[in-house]
């Protein structure tokens, strides 16, 4: 019989994370004070942060970063994830190529975010800080930070983006099952949502919204901080758990992947599966390609520009190097709520500009078909996230099919999408539809942005 998953022990969970920008020869730009333009220090982002996590942050030199034993014993409650060969999928597709995927599904929130949200709350509560906020978009980030809050004692304040406060209730509810406190974004409760309401009255929110709410109300509450679940750097670094244990399942399945895929929002699942591959890349010239696939509504790395933005709408972060639409972008109502970003980490961008991986954007519609298809075939309900990557699986596997040659396909599946039968009940009934983005539409947030780089 063919094996089909390839499992690792507890002992193989990895004991520290891979911090790709040590090996990287071109760094990624520095944060700035949005104010001077000067780079960040690690000490400027202590109101913000966590005194650890602002050090991993701005941390160019150390390739590896111990995880904590308290961090790795809470891992094993789902970790380490199993490692799935799609034979399924492969049939369905006829393909010649043979496909794998790292399953994080199977976390307590169904999905990748406690990777991150676990240290983050550790170093939280080690500091002596009591009260965190964040925002969500489809609600994986808010309820695995809820989780973390509660196993470290922490009240913890989650802006969620308001089209998905009303889209994904049982997210919210499972945020509440935990004990966090959900507030629809933008709300009446912070200065940057009562300014975004009262010009826009009926504005459904975005990420940059939510994260403006959250980092205002970090700054004023005593001893709180503020968390987020993609884009910084050391959020990346916590994701690469995930490609860690892949390689050692893909040695054990005897292959090694021709291409790996991702979703991508910020980066944080995207990073998680493929910087611990191109670390081969980049310091053997590992023949690997890596591929982001993003919405065709949100294409920041496909038709975005390469400039320092805020990471939020009302320009209360530090000005990030990145792949950008444009920090007052408003990104249409998708039900793929977590790559509603408008904004790239900082290391995916600069390797983006290096060359290092590619990107494509897909439309909705593509990405419920793909979805449907992988369920039926696989067995797994995927998150509308998530089914972005499996729809650039299925293009790469038709090529390979067009070419007569195989080709090894690993990708993540960030999520199930088991709290998104809502989104599904809209495709099956012909409710959604693709989005459009003209390049006129675009510009009008682009165009606005200083030229620093």
């Amino acid at each position: 019989m063919k094996t089909k998953k390839f499992l690792l022990n507890e002992e193989d969970i990895p004991a520290s994370w891979y911090n790709i920008v040590a090996d990287m020869k071109n760094k990624p730009r520095p944060m700035l004070n949005p104010a001077t333009k000067t780079p960040l220090k690690a000490e400027d982002l202590y109101p913000l942060f966590a005194k650890a996590i602002a050090h991993q942050e701005v941390n160019e030199t150390d390739a590896w970063i111990e995880i904590p034993e308290e961090v790795r014993d809470l891992y094993k409650v789902w970790r380490p994830t199993p490692l799935v060969r799609a034979y399924g999928l492969e049939k369905a597709l006829d393909t010649p190529a043979r496909i794998y995927f790292k399953n994080e599904s199977v976390s307590p929130v169904g999905s990748h975010k406690l990777n991150s949200a676990i240290p983050q709350a550790y170093y939280c509560k080690k500091e002596g800080i009591t009260n965190i906020t964040t925002e969500t978009g489809a609600g994986q980030w808010g309820a695995a930070l809820s989780y973390a809050a509660k196993a470290f004692g922490l009240e913890l304040a989650v802006y969620m983006v308001k089209v998905s406060y009303h889209q994904k209730p049982y997210r919210r509810s499972m945020m509440q099952t935990f004990g966090a406190q959900v507030i629809a974004s933008p709300s009446m409760s912070t200065k940057a949502g009562r300014a975004i309401l009262t010009e826009h009255p009926n504005y459904q929110g975005s990420l940059g919204t939510a994260i403006s709410e959250a980092v205002e109300l970090a700054m004023q509450t005593p001893n709180c901080r503020y968390t987020l679940g993609s884009v910084l750097n050391h959020v990346m670094l916590h994701q690469t758990v995930i490609g860690l244990e892949a390689e050692k399942q893909m040695e054990m399945a005897g292959d090694y992947p021709d291409v790996i895929i991702s979703c991508f929002g910020g980066g944080s699942n995207f990073s998680g599966i493929s910087f611990p591959f191109l670390r081969h890349k980049i310091k053997d010239g590992k023949d690997i390609r890596v591929l982001a696939a993003e919405p065709a509504s949100c294409p920041k790395l496909t038709r975005g520009a390469f400039q320092y933005d805020f990471g939020d709408e009302a320009g209360y972060t530090p000005l990030v190097p990145m792949f950008t639409l444009g920090h007052a972008f408003a990104p249409a109502h998708i039900h793929a709520g977590g790559l509603r970003y408008h904004g790239a980490g900082a290391i995916v961008s600069q390797l983006r500009q290096d060359g290092f991986l590619e990107a494509v954007d897909i439309p909705q519609m593509e990405t419920f078909d793909a979805a449907t298809l992988f369920a039926q075939s696989e067995g797994i309900i995927p998150a509308p996230e998530s089914a972005h990557a499996i729809a650039a699986v299925i293009n790469e596997s038709k090529k390979a099919k067009e070419e007569g040659r195989s080709r090894v396909i690993l990708f993540n599946l960030s999520g199930h999408g088991l709290i998104d039968m809502a989104a599904y009940d809209q495709y099956f009934s012909g409710d959604l539809s693709n989005y459009e983005l003209t390049d006129a539409e675009l510009a009008k947030t682009i165009d606005g942005l200083e030229k620093i780089i």
